[in-house]
C-alpha cells in the first residue's frame, strides 16, 4: 500500500473551506472510479484555520500513478487553484505491514510490529 500525506496551505479560512466544499464531489469520484483507492479525503485542519489535510490510500504504485493521468486528478488541481491555495507540502510511503493500533479487547498497545 501507498499512503498520501499532504497538507495544503490557503491565504485564509474562507479559501480553505471553500476549497473543501469544491473538492467534494471530486473526492467523491476518485475514491469510486479509480481502481486501487482505498481512500481519498481532503478535509478542513480543525486547529489550523489556513490547511486542509489530506491522506490518501493506494493499493500500489501503479494505481497512484495512473490517478495522475486520470481527469479526477486534473479537477482537483483545478479546484484548488480556483480556491487560492498558497503551497502543498506531501509525501508519500510505502506501507509493507500493517496491524490494528489496539489489541483485541481493544486495549492500548505498547509496541508494534514486534512478530
Amino acid at each position: 500500500m501507498i499512503i498520501v500525506v499532504a497538507a495544503i496551505s490557503f491565504a485564509n479560512q474562507e479559501d480553505r473551506d471553500l476549497a473543501v466544499t469544491n473538492s467534494t464531489a471530486v473526492q467523491l469520484a476518485t475514491r469510486e472510479q479509480e481502481p486501487g483507492c482505498h481512500a481519498y479525503c481532503f478535509a478542513a485542519d480543525p486547529a489550523v484555520a489556513t490547511r486542509i489535510q489530506v491522506y490518501e490510500l493506494w493499493q500500489d504504485s501503479a494505481s497512484l500513478a495512473a490517478h495522475f493521468d486520470h481527469p479526477n486528478y486534473q479537477r482537483m488541481v483545478e479546484v484548488l487553484s480556483e480556491s487560492g491555495f498558497l503551497e502543498s507540502a506531501n509525501r508519500a510511503y510505502l506501507a509493507e505491514r500493517d496491524e490494528s493500533v489496539y489489541g483485541p479487547n481493544g486495549e492500548k498497545k505498547l509496541a508494534f510490529f514486534q512478530d
